[in-house]
């Protein structure tokens, strides 16, 4: 069955799995012992600090395994903001970082922090000017991921370094996506990554702290990981951990130049074999091995467990996959369809024939699931008119234009959009249709269709139980 999330969790690397088994007879002692069992643990934990410094482009005394990459996030962020208090309680972040960034976020704002999120274009990037204008004498520490776990879109994080570098502000990065594919570039101060993100086993991640950089441990002292991670190493899987780091950096180049290509090939072909795809993302700076699309008029929920059943295991942003109505925060902060979306990340070795097939088989289940919902077949509508599609008309204040209302409050995406859209097929030019609806993803869904479709978007207002969304017809 072909595994396409490896963004959420690669599988175990064989290194990994024979780094386990061997350390799990030599790395059970305290490490801290100075007996002949104790002393072969240090070594094994120092020489897997080694290899990990290594890979990360920092001193093996700069660097602290924890017992998680959520952990590392945590103890990265709060450890900084501590040791930076007297400066201030400004932190900057960007609006598509991790949840556990932004969770650190919202606590430290909570507890009377201050915080500014730093906006993205459609390609999910910041602009290294717009994060230079959101420093301020007050501000402890900024935040910037490496690459989006969610598009793959590449941040610049060297331009960003350098503007906080030249503000004195230390800069956090969350590098769990990129860290298998190469160091991050550039002059940071604190990073965080997670074993299991390059096919090491979960419960490892690693935390780098640059010298020089005020960093405060939070919560009650320990003697171990320079106090950032208490407890007992788990020095089996801090092994494997390294060793499977190693191996993927040995294979990166290759494997990356072999996975672009493949991923080269379904941001082509989705776009050619499924009618009304958006793909999202940077095109170029992006991650060798993620891309993400999102398909229009599509139940997302639906569409992932029909894929698991061809047995393709991918993921979703799409608020359809959740137990809320708020699309992923990334899609929103991007501004872009969020409506079926599908991410896929190959993980390494992909075959190039699973590739194939997926497409084919997203071909026909995405035609499958619009029949169900009853989507628009072709834009010429076939004669049909708003009033057959079931809407109210009327009239445009102040321009004599027909308006029609759509009510679909209510109604879960994609369905105010599929609405929408068989409202518009018998609207006439200069004609306006309003949607009612309460579903969060309309908010993006809704000037997503009108932008793929040539279509104005005239905004929207606050009504009783949800917003109306109105939208011109012009061609």
């Amino acid at each position: 069955m072909p595994y396409f999330d490896a963004a959420s969790s690669a599988p175990l690397h064989p290194v990994a799995r024979q780094a386990l088994q061997a350390s799990l007879d030599e790395g059970w002692a305290d490490p801290a012992r100075l007996y002949r069992e104790g002393r072969r643990a240090r070594l094994l934990l120092d020489a897997a600090r080694e290899a990990a410094a290594e890979a990360v482009g920092c001193r093996p005394d700069e660097l602290s395994f924890t017992g998680s990459g959520t952990q590392a996030v945590h103890s990265g962020i709060y450890g900084s903001l501590s040791g930076r208090r007297r400066v201030g309680r400004h932190l900057v972040v960007s609006a598509v970082e991790h949840s556990s960034v932004l969770h650190s976020a919202a606590s430290h704002e909570a507890a009377g922090g201050s915080l500014t999120e730093v906006a993205v274009d459609r390609t999910g990037r910041v602009s290294p000017d717009a994060y230079a204008a959101a420093l301020r004498p007050d501000t402890a520490l900024a935040a910037l991921q490496s690459a989006n776990h969610e598009v793959g879109t590449l941040q610049p994080v060297a331009e960003v370094a350098e503007a906080c570098r030249a503000a004195g502000v230390p800069l956090f990065v969350d590098a769990a996506q990129s860290l298998a594919w190469g160091p991050v570039e550039g002059a940071w101060s604190i990073l965080a990554a997670s074993a299991h993100k390059w096919g090491g086993p979960a419960g490892v991640g690693l935390l780098a702290v640059r010298k020089g950089v005020r960093f405060a441990p939070q919560g009650p002292p320990d003697e171990r990981e320079s106090g950032r991670a208490p407890g007992f190493e788990n020095i089996p899987a801090i092994v494997a951990a390294a060793a499977s780091l190693r191996a993927v950096r040995a294979e990166a180049e290759a494997e990356a130049a072999r996975l672009r290509e493949l991923v080269d090939l379904i941001r082509a072909r989705v776009v050619e074999v499924v009618p009304d795809v958006e793909v999202v993302g940077d095109p170029v700076r992006r991650l060798p091995h993620l891309v993400t699309f999102s398909c229009l008029y599509v139940d997302g929920e639906t569409l992932l467990h029909e894929l698991d059943r061809a047995e393709f295991s991918v993921s979703s942003g799409s608020s359809c996959t959740s137990s809320t109505l708020t699309p992923s925060h990334v899609l929103r902060a991007m501004g872009v369809l969020s409506e079926g979306n599908v991410r896929v990340s190959l993980p390494l070795g992909t075959p190039a024939e699973d590739v194939e097939r997926f497409l084919d088989v997203l071909t026909w289940l995405v035609t499958a699931v619009r029949t169900k919902l009853g989507a628009p077949v072709a834009a010429s509508g076939a004669g049909a008119t708003a009033r057959d599609a079931g809407v109210e008309a009327g009239a445009e204040a102040g321009t004599g234009a027909e308006e029609f209302t759509v009510d679909s409050l209510g109604r879960l995406c994609p369905i105010p959009v599929i609405e929408l859209a068989r409202a518009m097929e018998g609207v006439p030019v200069g004609g306006v249709v309003t949607v009612l609806a309460d579903d969060e993803a309309a908010r993006l869904d809704i000037p997503a269709w009108c932008e793929m479709r040539d279509q104005e978007y005239l905004g929207e207002h606050p009504v009783d139980g949800g917003t109306a969304y109105r939208v011109r017809r012009r061609s």
